[in-house]
């Protein structure tokens, strides 16, 4: 039989190894139970927990400093350009009005100055260039549709912004226009229509009142400088005509000058027995014929004689180139022999050539300006006549006026 085993003081027991070879349990923190070191600090334990911000910092902040400047100064330099403009619309406006009154003008020009900035120019009291366009004026007679200029060194006079005074223009230079609408306008006492007729002349088609008839009128004006301030026109090739009748030409120059026959009152006249015998009857219409005299002594005895002259095809022209202003004066029963009224005639030939003209003139004169101002070269256009200008040393405003 063993002996009964005996207990040690110590027993070894197998369950304590066990439990020295397994993982040591986690230090649990009652603030911290997963053990994540989310603890709150000391400092901030009393602090109520917000959920965290996952957008971050605002856009602006993130913009560049550079982008930034950049747009505030597009943002300046924006107003700085608006007030600028704004500068130019009311210092434009203010001169239409000074210059409306400074010219006596009918119509409020236009004014475009020109440069940028426009208030660097206004502080040193001086533009660079400045448009002009003033529509309407009166030139005498006429009035001239369009004056442009383009003034350079312009130099205001008087403190800005309330005290200006004036201004002093450096250098002009321009056009003036007289319209042929408006001449066809102004002048249409006499019905007439002005057209371009070469560089430098005016066809003039229309019609005048002659004892109680139309009778029209067609001219040539030769347009040219007078002087440095003047445009005049000299008319010539006047003609005057009476449909189916006559045609009058005043002048002193016999070879195209005097009353002669249209071609139907001429072919009219030499069928008609009794109305060409009137005229073969007459010496100084043979003569001025060319006709031999005895074939015109067969004509005046014998009809056959007579159909034959009067059927000749050069007769017709010749009777046309025949001048009856001579022939009328010394033989005035002659016209209502011949079928023409002598009154009408007679008003026809009691029109004078100067009168004429001045009627179908042209000519126009600038308006006093306070300066220089001239014209130059002169053409005719299309639109009408046109004269460059140039000036220097014009001044408008009070300056202009003599005021202080």
């Amino acid at each position: 039989m063993r002996p009964p085993t005996r207990i040690a003081s110590h027993p070894h027991n197998p369950y304590d190894e066990l439990a020295q070879l397994a993982t040591p349990e986690p230090d649990y923190d009652r603030d911290d139970p997963l053990g994540l070191g989310l603890a709150p600090d000391d400092d901030d334990g009393d602090d109520d927990w917000a959920p965290p911000n996952h957008r971050g910092k605002s856009r602006l902040a993130a913009v560049p400093v550079v982008f930034k400047l950049a747009v505030t100064g597009l943002v300046c330099l924006s107003f700085l350009l608006i007030a600028d403009r704004y500068a130019v619309m009311y210092a434009q406006d203010k001169a239409e009005e000074n210059l409306q009154k400074s010219l006596g003008l009918a119509a409020a020009p236009e004014v475009d100055i020109h440069g940028f900035p426009f208030l660097t120019q206004v502080l040193d009291q001086r533009l660079d260039e400045v448009d002009v366009s003033v529509p309407d004026v009166a030139a005498d007679r006429v009035s001239l549709a369009e004056v442009r200029a383009t003034a350079k060194d312009v130099r205001i006079v008087g403190s800005l912004p309330s005290s200006i005074k004036g201004a002093v223009i450096g250098s002009v230079d321009g056009d003036v226009l007289l319209s042929f609408d408006d001449l066809n306008r102004e002048l249409g006492a006499s019905q007439a229509k002005f057209t371009r007729d070469g560089a430098s002349n005016v066809r003039v088609v229309g019609s005048v009142p002659v004892a109680g008839n139309e009778v029209r009128v067609r001219a040539r004006a030769h347009v040219r400088r007078d002087g440095d301030q003047a445009v005049s026109t000299t008319v010539d090739h006047m003609r005057l005509d009476i449909p189916g009748l006559v045609t009058y030409r005043p002048g002193k120059d016999r070879a195209h000058s005097g009353l002669r026959l249209h071609p139907e009152a001429a072919e009219r006249i030499s069928r008609e027995s009794a109305r060409i015998k009137a005229l073969l009857a007459v010496p100084a219409v043979v003569d001025r014929l060319g006709v031999p005299r005895k074939w015109v002594d067969r004509a005046l005895q014998s009809e056959e004689e007579l159909n034959k002259l009067t059927g000749s095809p050069r007769f017709v022209q010749q009777l046309m180139k025949l001048n009856l202003v001579d022939v009328i004066i010394e033989h005035p029963w002659l016209l209502k022999k011949v079928g023409i009224d002598p009154k009408l005639v007679a008003a026809l030939l009691s029109l004078r050539l100067p009168e004429l003209s001045e009627q179908l003139s042209l000519s126009f004169r600038l308006p006093k300006t306070p300066g220089d101002l001239r014209l130059r070269e002169i053409s005719v256009e299309r639109e009408g006549i046109r004269a460059d200008l140039a000036g220097a040393g014009l001044t408008f405003g009070k300056l202009a006026t003599g005021k202080k």
